[in-house]
């Protein structure tokens, strides 16, 4: 089993900043990639930022140049820095992983944590 440990969500007033991180625990063998997705009211769940095991970086164009994924490997945890906050970053953000759990087999799977809320708000 793997587990996904989320922490650092809340409220936050425009322009403000606040720091997630996500823990990965449990049977793993190797971590592929970890990432952060958030879900609004009514939306569909989209993509923020991930990193790959080797330190690649992707972001949604909407936080380019606020946020900041980054990961300690010794930890098998990552972290999500968000800067400029707006209000429409109000929303759940769920940690996701590519996890091989074993070394018996070649096969990754994707887990997701519970989720944590973020609200925007003055």
């Amino acid at each position: 089993q793997v587990q996904l440990m989320e922490s650092g969500g809340g409220l936050v007033q425009p322009g403000g900043s606040l720091r997630l991180s996500c823990a990965a625990s449990g049977s793993i063998f190797s971590i592929y990639a970890m990432g952060w997705y958030r879900q609004a009211p009514g939306k569909q769940r989209d993509l923020v930022a991930v990193i790959t095991n080797r330190g690649t970086t992707n972001y949604a164009d909407s936080v380019k140049g606020r946020f900041t994924i980054s990961r300690d490997n010794a930890k098998n945890t990552i972290y999500l820095q968000m800067n400029s906050l707006k209000p429409e970053d109000t929303a759940v953000y769920y940690c996701n992983a590519r996890i091989r759990p074993t070394w018996q087999t070649t096969e990754a799977f994707d887990y997701w944590g519970q989720g944590t809320q973020v609200t925007v708000s003055s």
